[in-house]
């Protein structure tokens, strides 16, 4: 009887390890056909404008600058929502962060809606590395300066009733800021200049 008992668990052991294989077979082919059906697209951000109201590097390896931009995203899913939990935008030169962030609202992005955020970012006496500040320099004598505007945050996506983990957001927009003969903003106010864009940013999820 002690064999037979024996036998008796070693079978209900096999039966409960393969209804567990089973089942998470049964998710992952599921959450694969979701995934196929509703084909999630990560959202599309561009930057559409940037406001100068200050840029200084005249002090050696320092820079003051005061900028207001207007970026906007775009939800391309059909059935997805995303929530935007976080999202800190600040700007840099040749990767060297030249502003503190700025935090943008948390909010609900819908199917296909478009979001559009015009922060002000200020940097006020920010240090840089002496070999930036040279070509910094260098740059703006010639006529133009390129600069990152940044968002990093962190998004979840909403499907139905199912709102997912959070995942981690990474938005890289170019932004080429002119004087001199290449000067090409327009002039809004005293001392700001508006810099029209319009540029498509890289996104990554």
């Amino acid at each position: 009887e002690c064999g037979h008992h024996g036998k008796g668990h070693n079978k209900l052991r096999r039966r409960l390890l393969f209804g567990i294989l089973f089942f998470i077979l049964i998710v992952l082919i599921t959450v694969l056909l979701i995934w196929a059906i509703l084909r999630p697209t990560k959202p599309r951000f561009i930057l559409q404008d940037t406001t100068v109201y200050g840029f200084n590097a005249s002090v050696p390896n320092f820079l003051t600058s005061s900028f207001q931009v207007t970026v906007s995203s775009r939800n391309p899913n059909d059935r997805i929502g995303i929530y935007y939990d976080r999202l800190d935008l600040y700007a840099t030169y040749r990767n060297q962060q030249i502003t503190p962030r700025t935090s943008l609202p948390p909010t609900y992005q819908g199917h296909k809606d478009v979001n559009v955020w015009s922060p002000f970012i200020n940097g006020n006496m920010i240090p840089i590395s002496p070999d930036f500040s040279t070509s910094l320099s260098s740059e703006q004598a010639s006529g133009s300066v390129f600069l990152t505007i940044k968002i990093d945050g962190r998004v979840r996506w909403k499907v139905g009733a199912f709102v997912s983990g959070r995942y981690h957001l990474y938005v890289r927009c170019p932004a080429i800021i002119t004087f001199g003969s290449k000067f090409n903003g327009v002039i809004v106010a005293q001392n700001a200049v508006k810099f029209q864009f319009v540029t498509r940013c890289s996104v990554s999820v």
